[in-house]
């Protein structure tokens, strides 16, 4: 065992010569001066042996400790002392950096809130394709061949050798996709971006948020529709605000309204944004077309349902008085931390 000791106490002086850092000090105490380290197990194996072998092993053994606890000590003071030096012009005082960590964009803020309101009422969340064919963009929504939106003018076209495909002009399309998926009843809201070849100004642009958002089952009256639109407009715009419907036409929903709430901006007094009538218009609505039903294999006879459609940005415009659409996408800082 003394040659053990005396080969451990050399490999301690030369590993100690070695060590660079704190990181390989704390590994060089844990191997050598922990609990269960090297020199404590020699301690358990002293417990074994003779009275005469444990005068000079004893002796030689708390050297062997001594030593290596008191280099380990004034190794670690000299790296912390080099540490210390290194910062001793720092001025601790002084404010620390801020950075910007960044927040949601309000348009995802605004997604968020107007699921979670929807979602509180029983409506589910569903997914559709920006990418869409004839069919559910404009055919199944009773939308005829001569409808002008149909025009190039209003819709963009994607090159394809089998059927048109476009950039959907609506959230709409997830209505039929949903219905030719699920039988009654549903009730679900298709967030999404949307296309139309529209000239950009303070209140259009090229590409635009919609919610579209419907329900189908028996008995489905029009008197629930407006008061699933209430309810919202109470929780995303407060409950003092004044809304009305009026009647509308939409080739996909039959009657049909418009719901529109007080300019913001003039306190429905007239101005540029709301064209001086004091009104601005956040939805589309109605009761959905048989047409429709019969598109997806819907009994027209055994249910009903109604529908509803709002641009996100516009929205958002009369709940914080933003004057132009296109603030939202010009990432002005100013603008965009007001809403974090």
């Amino acid at each position: 065992m003394i040659d053990k000791i005396k080969s451990i106490t050399n490999e301690v002086e030369i590993l100690l010569k070695k060590i660079s850092s704190l990181s390989e000090l704390e590994e060089f105490r844990i191997k050598y001066l922990s609990r269960k380290g090297v020199i404590n197990s020699l301690f358990e194996n002293f417990k074994s042996l003779s009275s005469q072998e444990k005068s000079e092993i004893g002796k030689l053994l708390n050297e062997l400790k001594k030593f290596a606890q008191s280099s380990y000590e004034a190794k670690k003071q000299e790296f912390e002392k080099k540490v210390s030096s290194h910062y001793k012009d720092l001025d601790l005082t002084l404010p620390g950096r801020r950075y910007n960590v960044g927040s949601k964009h309000l348009i995802s803020q605004a997604l968020d809130e107007i699921i979670y309101i929807f979602r509180r009422i029983g409506f589910s969340v569903f997914d559709s394709p920006e990418i869409e064919d004839e069919y559910h963009n404009f055919d199944a929504l009773n939308t005829p061949d001569y409808h002008p939106s149909r025009d190039m003018q209003d819709t963009f076209y994607l090159e394809s050798d089998t059927e048109n495909y476009l950039l959907r002009t609506h959230t709409s399309p997830g209505q039929i996709r949903v219905m030719e998926k699920f039988s009654p009843p549903v009730k679900v809201i298709v967030p999404g971006k949307c296309y139309r070849n529209e000239a950009i100004s303070s209140r259009s642009l090229s590409m635009f948020h919609q919610i579209e958002g419907f329900y189908v089952d028996k008995n489905v009256t029009f008197r629930e529709l407006q008061a699933t639109l209430s309810y919202f407009a109470r929780e995303f715009f407060g409950r003092n605000l004044k809304t009305r419907l009026r009647p509308s036409f939409f080739p996909f929903t039959e009657p049909s309204a418009e719901m529109d709430v007080e300019c913001y901006l003039c306190n429905s007094k007239g101005c540029r944004v709301c064209k001086y009538t004091g009104w601005l218009e956040i939805l589309g609505c109605g009761m959905i077309d048989p047409n429709v039903f019969a598109a997806v294999g819907y009994d027209s006879e055994k249910y009903t349902g109604y529908a509803f459609g709002m641009g996100l940005e516009r929205t958002l415009m009369i709940k914080f008085g933003i004057p132009d659409i296109r603030m939202f996408y010009e990432n002005d800082i100013r603008l965009l931390k007001q809403f974090r």
